[in-house]
């Protein structure tokens, strides 16, 4: 039955928006890269209660991108290990369960949207995913949430519904008969999606989630992030990843607004109405931490945002080393893969008496995530 988070197409249809319906259905269905099955085999193997590493293991050996990208990141100076780790073995028992499902699915995510999606769009959907990934795993750690790699893990998959919208759009743009593009402000925007798509990214992404057989509350997540007062499994993981998700919509509003401090919290004696995006953050902080702890929470929250910033700006390949192997030209045009730049970059940081660089910031958050 349809929800007020996602009612009925209007009636009767337009032939455009039942054209651009029927092909997202098809893009759903049939048009999408294929998503690395090891990484949703591993996120059953290392979840509940009695997770198998050893099964683990095996599957991320059987994959060999992945089991490049796991050891490259447990030997990056990122995380800043004292032993090269040489087995995947190793590995696993270094990061353990929780660590290894978030990292398999990040890489995976990112592959798969790197897949699909022109660089450019990628990049925007990769930031605007890792940054909602790592403030909904720092709202959930001050929450005191059970399993805060799961709500990692549930920021991080959000919006994947975008997907198949970006595919649709640049099939526009590339000429197709579908031309007309969309509102400017349609992305992020379930209203203006559903008006022009005739469906959101909320209801695709539960779709593709439900095809994937992911657990039910990250379904919860991607269907409802935007409606958490509708959440039906799991209301406090829907609300931390829907807090961190406003949290960044109010900051790209802001920045497009010219905006050039965040405005405070809503005052009783003022009444002055603030932007729409962040009246939603604000009513979402006070319904997870109560108005008296919500100051406190947010201001931490800015500065965990000011730290993940550049990192995500960095891109899924300068923090992994790459999913493919790919080389970019150094200053004297030669081939430099992206591990080795940031080991180069890494030397260069352990000469420099500033301790405050990119590196690490890094090196701070990685080792907070994944050791």
């Amino acid at each position: 039955m349809p929800t007020d988070a996602h009612p009925p197409l209007p009636s009767p249809l337009t032939l455009e928006q039942l054209a651009r319906e029927q092909r997202l259905q098809l893009i759903v269905r049939k048009g999408l890269p294929p998503f690395r099955q090891t990484a949703l085999e591993l996120a059953k193997v290392l979840g509940g209660s009695s997770p198998d590493l050893k099964k683990a293991g095996q599957l991320i050996s059987a994959d060999p991108t992945l089991s490049s990208q796991v050891l490259r990141m447990c030997n990056s100076p990122l995380l800043g290990m004292h032993s090269r780790v040489i087995s995947i073995d190793h590995a696993a028992a270094l990061l353990g369960p929780a660590r290894l499902r978030s990292l398999a699915l990040t890489t995976s995510v990112a592959d798969f949207a790197g897949k699909a999606l022109p660089e450019a769009q990628m990049n925007v959907f990769w930031q605007h995913s890792f940054l909602t990934a790592t403030l909904s795993q720092y709202l959930a750690e001050r929450w005191e949430y059970f399993e805060k790699h799961q709500a990692y893990i549930a920021g991080l998959l959000h919006d994947i519904g975008q997907i198949p919208e970006w595919m649709l759009v640049s099939e526009g743009n590339a000429g197709s008969a579908e031309s007309e593009a969309p509102p400017a402000d349609w992305i992020d925007n379930p209203a203006i999606e559903q008006e022009y798509f005739g469906i959101d990214h909320c209801k695709l992404g539960d779709i593709m989630a439900r095809s994937w057989g992911l657990m039910p509350s990250f379904l919860d997540v991607l269907e409802n992030h935007h409606t958490p007062e509708l959440a039906q499994r799991d209301s406090v993981l829907v609300r931390i990843v829907a807090t961190a998700d406003s949290f960044l919509l109010a900051k790209a509003q802001l920045t497009k607004e010219k905006s050039p401090k965040e405005p405070p919290p809503p005052s009783r004696k003022s009444g002055k109405q603030l932007p729409r995006e962040t009246q939603r953050f604000v009513e979402l902080g006070h319904g997870l931490f109560g108005e008296a702890q919500w100051p406190q929470v947010q201001e931490a929250l800015e500065q965990e945002y000011a730290r993940v910033l550049l990192i995500a700006r960095a891109g899924i390949q300068g923090l992994l080393g790459g999913s493919n192997g790919d080389s970019a030209p150094d200053a004297d045009g030669e081939s430099t893969s992206p591990l080795k730049q940031t080991q180069t970059r890494a030397r260069a940081v352990a000469s420099t008496p500033e301790p405050a660089t990119f590196l690490s910031r890094c090196k701070g958050f990685f080792q907070q995530l994944f050791s």
